[in-house]
């Protein structure tokens, strides 16, 4: 690297923590001490991926979107507009962080990057199979039917470790984990690559597992893995990220969650996220009509679930 080039980055690094700081003192009332909370009254705005499947992208087709829309409803919201960044290191800072967007739909409970809401659904890592071979009834990687068995896994994430532990990794296929969404997605690649034969099941995260099953319109059975209970967590609670100033903000969107549970959870269903209650029962589409309905293309498909 260059002295030059040096120079810029450093230039650039420091910008943006003048940036961040003078945001921070904007949000100080200097009469009454407290913070002031910077969320527009009008517009929903939101922090997203422009190409990040199943979640969002810039046609607004990701589930996200759909629920975004629905809670801009509810709350009465002229509009709803997005901030686009890509979801890898600098995604909160350059968008929630900088004040360009007031919400981030998905944040996993417990994050300290932002403030969480309550959850508004949980899901679990799963395993992809054909519905009906001979892998049928297969609800943990350490069932025999999968010995000898080609398996994709997403390499850095929980499931690799159990399928390391069952003996299983030998034979595995990785997928990047970090990749350039723009470009390709591993989820996807996986999926692909179950449907053509080159393997013979897939391990991902819920929401992209039961999402690429679906839209490859083939017969998968998509099953959360809840017990795999030895090793690192497979379920997860999923909350929406505000500012940490953002208390009534915050409040407001658990009020919006606790109402709407049912109309969210039918949402989330219908792009095909396997859904779990607390006691790891799956969660089925409500009797009721959604409100709010993908704003891209319908997704037509087969496959069932018993998370995301």
């Amino acid at each position: 690297m260059t002295v030059r080039a040096s120079f810029r980055r450093l230039a650039v690094s420091l910008f943006a923590v003048v940036a961040l700081t003078s945001a921070a003192a904007a949000q100080v009332d200097r009469e009454f001490g407290g913070e002031i909370e910077l969320v527009d009254p009008d517009v929903l705005r939101v922090c997203a991926d422009p190409s990040n499947m199943p979640y969002s992208n810039k046609k607004e087709e990701g589930f996200e979107q759909a629920v975004a829309q629905f809670i801009a409803k509810k709350l009465g919201r002229k509009t709803v507009t997005y901030t686009y960044f890509p979801q890898a290191t600098g995604f909160v800072r350059m968008t929630l962080g900088s004040n360009l967007c007031d919400i981030i739909m998905s944040y996993p409970q417990g994050d300290d990057l932002v403030q969480n809401t309550n959850a508004y659904y949980r899901t679990a890592y799963a395993l992809v199979y054909p519905k009906g071979g001979d892998l049928e009834g297969v609800t943990t990687l350490e069932d025999p039917k999968l010995k000898g068995k080609r398996i994709g896994v997403v390499a850095g994430t929980p499931p690799a470790t159990y399928l390391a532990k069952a003996g299983l990794i030998a034979d595995a296929k990785s997928y990047p984990l970090v990749v350039d969404t723009r470009l390709t997605n591993s989820a996807k690649r996986m999926v692909d690559d179950l449907v053509a034969g080159k393997i013979d099941a897939g391990v991902l995260w819920g929401p992209m597992a039961g999402y690429y099953a679906k839209e490859s319109g083939k017969d998968f059975d998509v099953v959360p893995l809840i017990h795999e209970t030895k090793g690192p967590a497979t379920t997860f609670r999923i909350t929406m990220g505000v500012r940490p100033s953002d208390q009534e903000w915050k409040r407001t969107l658990n009020r919006v969650i606790a109402d709407n549970k049912a109309a969210i959870d039918d949402i989330l269903l219908s792009y095909g996220v396997p859904l779990l209650d607390e006691h790891d029962k799956p969660i089925q589409p409500s009797s009721r009509k959604t409100e709010a309905q993908p704003q891209g293309k319908a997704i037509e498909g087969s496959a069932t679930g018993s998370k995301g």
